[in-house]
């Protein structure tokens, strides 16, 4: 006989940033392990090191990081990570990135512009990622930009359980704040069993986060009406969507998001609206002065680590959703 046989088990290691290590802790509690203890600071002039304790030959790494502010430090910290993990023999590195940094740049809209949801595939693959894991993408198709398997998961489970338990079903309309939003709507009608309006908007091409005219297709009279999107950034776009659903003679408005980006004025903007409630997941770090009454924050932590989980097992993510991964 020639060669060597090695009894060898394979070895889950979950790694966390300095992004959002709170979420790391809740689905590493999820998963039965503990993150693995790493060194990351910052040299003066602001360059990132890694450098993780324990070593991580042969092992099947998860690098969590969520995308929140400061972004692009978070993200090149991540990018750093995944370089070590390859250069100490990581047997499969995996990015988790709950809340994917540029996805709102998945094509280009007019000449000169970039495409920078491409980029960040490109960059994770060059630095030695195997595989990507998201939560709502902003569209489907990035996971086409990233040359190997994306896991692509969706918070409509999570969101659509908390609704279920609160309201009468019979009297929602599930709405899609945008044409783009129409298919994720779609599977929440299927889930609920109830009707959908799509609200038609048209942005001004020379002002990020403006919307110059709403139209509401569908019917929203005397009914309770959930607004569905994968983010809340400034929050005026779904609260400018609130007030078209109530010039149109909707009973109550209620918005949901995967993503709680929050950026600037959102807080006030949303505390002022006529929203009665905003629903989002913790995929993204919502700190105490960003919380109010309106507000609830459901975890994310636990679809996470099931995901994880299969992927570890060489199981089925799909099975999740019910074949619609």
């Amino acid at each position: 006989m020639t060669g060597l046989v090695t009894q060898s088990e394979k070895r889950l290691m979950l790694v966390s940033g300095r992004a959002y290590p709170e979420l790391a802790v809740e689905v590493a509690d999820c998963l039965g392990v503990e993150p693995t203890p790493s060194k990351l600071y910052n040299f003066a002039n602001g360059e990132i090191f890694v450098r993780f304790l324990d070593s991580v030959r042969g092992c099947d790494v998860f690098v969590l990081q969520s995308h929140t502010a400061p972004i692009n430090e978070w993200i090149m910290e991540q990018l750093i990570m995944v370089d070590a993990l390859k250069r100490a023999s990581a047997r499969r590195i995996t990015v988790v990135a709950p809340f994917f940094g540029y996805a709102r740049q998945d094509k280009k809209s007019r000449g000169r512009e970039p495409v920078s949801a491409r980029l960040m595939a490109d960059l994770f693959l060059t630095a030695g990622a195997d595989r990507l894991m998201a939560v709502d993408l902003h569209t489907a198709q990035i996971q086409g930009f990233f040359d190997g398997p994306v896991d692509h998961l969706f918070a409509l489970s999570i969101l659509a359980t908390y609704i279920e338990g609160k309201l009468d079903v019979s009297q929602v309309t599930v709405v899609a704040p945008d044409a783009g939003r129409v298919r994720v709507c779609e599977r929440w009608t299927d889930r609920l069993g109830c009707p959908l309006a799509i609200i038609h908007k048209r942005r001004d091409p020379d002002v990020a986060n403006q919307v110059r005219m709403f139209e509401v297709v569908g019917q929203v009279r005397g009914r309770t009406c959930i607004l569905v999107d994968d983010m809340i950034d400034t929050g005026s776009t779904i609260a400018k969507a609130a007030e078209a659903l109530f010039e149109q003679g909707a009973e109550r408005v209620i918005a949901t998001a995967t993503h709680g980006v929050l950026s600037g004025p959102a807080v006030d903007v949303l505390k002022n609206s006529r929203i009665s409630e905003v629903i989002i997941t913790n995929t993204l770090p919502v700190p105490e002065e960003k919380r109010f009454d309106k507000l609830t924050v459901l975890s994310i932590a636990p679809l996470l680590a099931r995901a994880i989980s299969e992927v570890f097992s060489d199981g089925s993510v799909t099975s999740l959703f019910d074949g619609q991964s």
